[in-house]
């Protein structure tokens, strides 16, 4: 599928994505869906609050979509209006300085993003990196080509939220983008780290401060880190794992600890000798 070939002088086994098939039907039908959500977002008139409302209905209460919830019990109603957006509210509603007037649109497709991880199409990679891709096209300021988020990826409002091309999100990651993230082409976070873009003064935590957070092209960011607000990471920088970031880094180098220090500077031979991009299999069909 891939005729791809590459020598690698080093003796590091190179282990690039290998292209995983899915059944035919499978692939036509979350075509088909994926092609009908986009249409849908893609439309001028579209009430992007009804239009989850009725996704959300059909993941999680299929036999109940046309019930007349007056004859459900109350639990069964309260779960029920949980699958309509208008009914729920989400933690940056309560920040002081949101923008509403951006966040009313994102919302809806905020709280489809979350739903849809926590239901059992969320697990399924090849659905859920196309459809979080989808979305973030409506969610984020800006979004690069071949956007990959996994399970579980929290963004605060998205409007604050610039995404190069080529980025990967791992799982349980947290975007913080309340004073603003920008994220370079080709950087990849990893599972369950934390990117923030607000502190708090410590004496009153009431004081908010919102500096903008800058991670580079290239960028490292492994399991468990955490990036502090306001901090500008460079170029090929990489923060390792269960680190936690407190001041801007240099080109190429690797930091790690708690807070977090430079310890090594990647090698200038094999920065030259990196081998060239390979074809990646979840490239949208388009």
């Amino acid at each position: 599928m891939f005729p791809f070939r590459i020598q690698i002088t080093s003796c590091m086994p190179f282990l690039p994505l290998r292209p995983v098939p899915v059944a035919d039907g499978a692939a036509t039908l979350y075509q088909e869906w994926l092609s009908w959500l986009a249409e849908e977002l893609g439309r001028s008139d579209c009430d992007r609050n009804e239009l989850v409302r009725t996704v959300l209905t059909d993941i999680y209460f299929p036999e109940l979509a046309d019930r007349d919830t007056s004859t459900l019990s109350r639990t069964t109603q309260v779960t029920l209006a949980q699958m309509d957006p208008r009914n729920v509210t989400l933690e940056p509603e309560y920040y002081q300085e949101i923008d509403l007037e951006k966040y009313a649109p994102r919302k809806p497709l905020l709280w489809l993003w979350e739903m849809f991880d926590r239901s059992a199409l969320g697990e399924n990679v090849e659905l859920g990196i196309h459809f979080r891709r989808l979305l973030a096209r409506h969610v984020f300021a800006s979004c690069g080509k071949n956007f990959k988020a996994f399970t579980h990826v929290r963004v605060s409002v998205g409007y604050n939220l610039n995404v190069g091309d080529n980025v990967v999100i791992h799982r349980h990651v947290l975007l913080d983008d309340r004073g603003g993230i920008d994220i370079g082409n080709g950087s990849s976070v990893s599972d369950f780290a934390n990117v923030y873009s607000h502190s708090h003064n410590i004496v009153d935590g009431r004081i908010v401060y919102l500096p903008k957070t800058v991670i580079g092209n290239g960028v490292r960011i492994t399991y468990h880190a955490t990036i502090l607000a306001g901090t500008h990471i460079a170029d090929d920088s990489m923060i390792g794992a269960g680190s936690m970031l407190t001041r801007s880094t240099e080109p190429h180098w690797v930091y790690v600890g708690v807070p977090a220090h430079k310890v090594k500077e990647k090698p200038a031979d094999e920065r030259a000798q990196k081998a060239p991009p390979t074809p990646d299999p979840m490239i949208n069909p388009e």
